[in-house]
């Protein structure tokens, strides 16, 4: 059997070949990827994450949702155990990247169980040095530095990166729901603005709720504790996301919402 081709053969099959590879590159669905803790992607089957209702509001036949969320992580943990650098694998041009944490970032860093998620607070340029048992040192970060990490790692791929501010506990004081609008939500928001991305500060906005329904009502969102949600509290904060998107009318995400 013969099997040569002719040149002039061969370059219209290779700009066919061409053609259809840059229009499957073309025609893929953008990827939401959102990192988070246990109040973004939680596997009790009690307490859920709000991550895992978000596709519910969008259009899934023209964009993706893959929440890579793990529970019991802070943005120091996500890095160190290699999840970022997971997700940061798969991100290609035109996706866009979610990102709330603050909830397991609040201890002293050390090399105890305690210490093992903290972070320095602030988002400035401190470190601290811990030396671990086997003789590794690792550099311990602001809350802000690893933030502006995960911004400039998904702006490097071209894709958009989106900042949320950590959702409200379900802890009251005087008859309103406590902020984190002078730690974690401040500095989330701040390190957005440096940026020059994308904030939506889910804090305020579901906190806003919280007040107007009262304790009684609130209560009944939440499972074992003041911090997960249920599946009905995980759908609120999937609202409020939505809500937060919808704020800034320009915003590309806003047509793959669903329209009601």
């Amino acid at each position: 059997m013969n099997f040569k081709i002719s040149m002039g053969k061969l370059i219209p099959l290779l700009i066919a070949s061409l053609t259809v590879i840059y229009s499957f590159k073309q025609d893929r669905n953008p990827t939401i990827y959102i990192i988070g803790d246990s109040t973004v992607r939680n596997f009790n089957n009690q307490q859920r994450g709000w991550g895992s209702f978000l596709s519910s509001f969008l259009d899934t036949t023209k964009i993706e949702v893959n929440n890579q969320a793990m529970a019991g992580r802070s943005t120091r943990t996500f890095i160190k155990e290699k999840r970022w650098e997971k997700v940061d694998s798969m991100i290609k041009q035109g996706d866009y990247v979610l990102m709330q944490f603050g909830h397991n970032e609040g201890s002293n860093p050390d090399t105890s169980r305690s210490g093992y998620r903290g972070v320095l607070r602030g988002t400035g340029e401190e470190t601290k040095e811990l030396t671990w048992r086997d003789g590794t040192v690792e550099t311990v970060h602001t809350y802000g530095w690893y933030i502006r990490k995960f911004i400039r790692e998904t702006k490097a791929k071209g894709a958009t990166p989106i900042v949320i501010s950590m959702i409200p506990r379900n802890q009251w004081k005087e008859g309103k729901v406590l902020r984190a609008n002078e730690s974690f939500g401040k500095w989330a928001k701040e390190v957005a603005e440096q940026e020059d991305v994308y904030f939506i500060d889910l804090n305020q906005i579901t906190a806003d709720k919280y007040d107007q329904w009262g304790p009684d009502k609130v209560k009944g969102f939440f499972h074992g504790d003041h911090t997960h949600t249920n599946e009905a509290g995980a759908r609120i904060n999937a609202m409020s996301v939505i809500e937060g998107l919808k704020l800034d009318k320009k915003h590309p995400l806003n047509k793959y919402i669903k329209k009601k």
